[in-house]
């Protein structure tokens, strides 16, 4: 089994103890969807289209138009030459306006290089000029461009050196480079950007092999020597060969001193410190988004010293304000949590800051209608969830019985819940707190469970025991018949599962010391344990179909709890389709499916007269309403006849069940 799983309940059906990180992070995808659908209302409130600009004389008597989304910031040709008297010059300008007007046209240059220093534009290859495009229109959504070339890497950058990106923005017709005469900070700019990224390796386990030789533990000490000595983080230089660039008209006044660092790393000021007549406030060039939101690490070259050309591809568009805030946002907060993870921190919700790479891969190759689906069925998902777990503690405050109840099946669940739990602190570094939370709380409802159903003592040990006491587990009452056959039926079936899971369990086992590697013998014992409690665990319902089959009757069954379990199988089958994984784990979400066909079966085989109440003390349903008892109380003789009187059959007896209650059998009562 693989190491770092997150885990799920008991029970579930998995082949692969990954399953329960993607119910998970089907809910991280729900959230994000919110998110997202209150981001968009909300930045179109903050961020309303902008209306035409003004226009108006200079002191020159030109006619410029000034923007309407300046407000009390007068435009950048209107600056005025001087403060206002008594006004102060305030460094960092505490507002800042566009200083050009929209829409507007430009021209744009992109050139790399593996410094970050800017090369005249005359004496750069033309190689190393990646895109160059005129008169594109800024704020017309329609205006795209695309454009696709071959970078030779500098030996810089092979040997783990940043690829620089020059962009050159600029009024057209204007200069666009700085280095050349006649450049003016007031029709063209000039800022860098990275093209490559680095990006921290995944910490990995330090696993080893129980059984190796004492030559290989002696290379392991070694590692290990090596890994105290150098205890950073890996980090790996990536390029991805698709770039896209968005400016993002509309932006209007912004406070330079409230505005999220995600979208201020996009903000290049005037450089001449040009301000206002107050001092206080500047201007800003149109915003370019490098927008890496859709990068994944899963399509990005590693590069090396074998690596001598990079391909990539570049398109030039125009991005709506609240799509460039969201995906900003939530760029950076992806980036700052997978920093956190490599250098060794923790992260509020647990996890190791992969999870927002894992929903943007979900978003990406999945079908949208299958997407928006799963989204709806990710809410039904953990209502029936929530009603199952209602249901089954229910049913089991109001059971007075042991029939129909596999006692050691509670037991068994007890034990996976315990042996999931265990493997989760085993792998604490990637699993959520939440889940461990979440997985504590299951072990005490089962513990619950059982004290429900027998005694649990502290008794003295027998003489010369080693412990010496023991828990044991006694009846709450003396057993019916029926309770009896229960119990019996019970051990039957799960002598049969041990000789069958056994078997299974040691030759997994024996697999796993020989073939695979561990931590140590404890992680190899709890990862070998949770590997089966993930591939077996679903026969834990058998002794219950079993049962059901001996006794003919299915009427002591949970069925609202039941029903909500199997719905949420379903929904499991629905994500196997929608979440990559390997064919054999997708089949394997399949088999619970297999259980509840055959409870579906018996639930019409032994199917009962739900008008009545049942041999169990219970009516067929959980839910049964308290005014059939009365009328079934009504109904008595109101005084005991005879002995040797008749008495009438009334057709199906009270105590008739299943087969029984279909054939029209009764007892009769005297």
């Amino acid at each position: 089994m693989p190491e770092g799983a997150p885990a799920a309940a008991g029970g579930q059906a998995a082949g692969q103890p990954e399953q329960p990180q993607e119910g998970s992070t089907f809910r991280k995808i729900l959230q994000m969807v919110a998110m997202w659908v209150a981001m968009q209302f909300v930045m179109k409130q903050f961020f309303p289209a902008n209306s035409a600009p003004k226009i108006t004389t200079d002191a020159d008597g030109k006619m410029v138009e000034i923007p309407t989304s300046t407000g009390k910031i007068p435009a950048y040709h209107l600056r005025p030459s001087k403060l206002d008297e008594g006004a102060t010059y305030n460094t960092l300008p505490q507002r800042v306006a566009p200083i050009w007007d929209e829409p507007n046209k430009v021209d744009v240059i992109i050139t790399v290089s593996d410094s970050f220093i800017p090369t005249p534009l005359s004496s750069i290859s033309k190689d190393m000029i990646v895109f160059e495009e005129k008169d594109f229109g800024i704020g017309n959504f329609s205006d795209k461009r695309v454009a696709e070339a071959t970078i030779a890497v500098p030996e810089a950058v092979q040997r783990n050196g940043t690829l620089w990106g020059h962009f050159y923005v600029g009024l057209p017709g204007s200069v666009l480079d700085p280095e050349q005469k006649g450049f003016d900070p007031a029709t063209a700019y000039h800022f860098i950007y990275p093209f490559t990224q680095h990006i921290p390796k995944k910490k990995e386990k330090k696993l080893k092999s129980l059984l190796g030789k004492k030559d290989e533990a002696k290379v392991d000490m070694e590692d290990a020597e090596e890994e105290v000595e150098f205890s950073g983080p890996v980090v790996g230089n990536y390029f991805h060969p698709n770039m896209s660039l968005s400016f993002v008209p509309g932006m209007g006044v912004l406070g330079l001193s409230q505005t999220h660092v995600a979208i201020r790393q996009f903000l290049h000021l005037e450089p001449t410190g040009a301000r206002d007549g107050t001092g206080q406030n500047s201007w800003y060039y149109p915003i370019l988004f490098v927008n890496t939101f859709w990068q994944l690490k899963a399509h990005m070259t590693q590069i090396n010293e074998t690596v001598k050309t990079l391909p990539i591809r570049i398109d030039l568009n125009n991005l709506a304000p609240w799509k460039f805030q969201t995906m900003a946002s939530i760029e950076l907060s992806a980036r700052e949590s997978a920093r956190t993870a490599a250098y060794g921190g923790s992260l509020p919700g647990g996890g190791d800051g992969t999870e927002i790479e894992m929903v943007k891969e979900i978003l990406l190759d999945t079908n949208p209608i299958l997407l928006a689906i799963t989204s709806v069925v990710t809410v039904l998902h953990l209502i029936f969830e929530t009603l199952a777990f209602t249901s089954d503690v229910q049913h089991y405050r109001k059971k007075k019985d042991n029939i129909g109840i596999s006692v050691r099946t509670i037991l068994a669940n007890v034990f996976m819940q315990a042996v999931i739990f265990l493997y989760l602190v085993d792998n604490s570094q990637n699993t959520s707190w939440m889940i461990l939370g979440s997985q504590g709380v299951g072990i005490l409802i089962e513990l619950w469970k059982v004290t429900t159903v027998v005694n649990v003592r502290v008794r003295a040990a027998p003489p010369g025991a080693l412990i010496p006491y023991r828990i044991t587990f006694e009846d709450k009452h003396k057993l019916s018949e029926t309770e009896e056959k229960t119990k019996e039926y019970d051990e039957i079936a799960f002598k049969y599962m041990y000789m069958a899971g056994v078997p299974l369990l040691l030759a997994y086992a024996t697999y796993s010391v020989i073939y695979e590697e561990h931590k140590s013998w404890y992680s190899f014992i709890i990862t070998t344990l949770v590997g089966s409690v993930y591939a077996y665990g679903f026969l834990m319902m058998v002794p219950a179909l079993y049962i059901n089959y001996r006794l003919k009757s299915v009427a002591h069954m949970p069925a609202k709890a039941m029903t909500y379990k199997f719905l949420n199988t379903f929904i499991d089958d629905l994500f196997a389709f929608t979440i990559k994984m390997p064919i054999l784990h997708r089949l394997a979400t399949f088999r619970d499916d297999i259980i509840f066909f055959v409870y579906i079966y018996q639930r019409w085989a032994y199917r009962v007269d739900y008008t009545r109440v049942n041999e169990f003390g219970q009516g067929g349903d959980d839910d049964a309403p308290e005014q059939v008892k009365k009328d079934e109380g009504k109904s008595l003789p109101p005084a005991v006849p005879d002995v040797g009187a008749p008495v009438a059959d009334s057709g199906i007896a009270k105590g008739a069940t299943g087969s029984d209650a279909r054939s029209g059998k009764a007892t009769k009562r005297k």
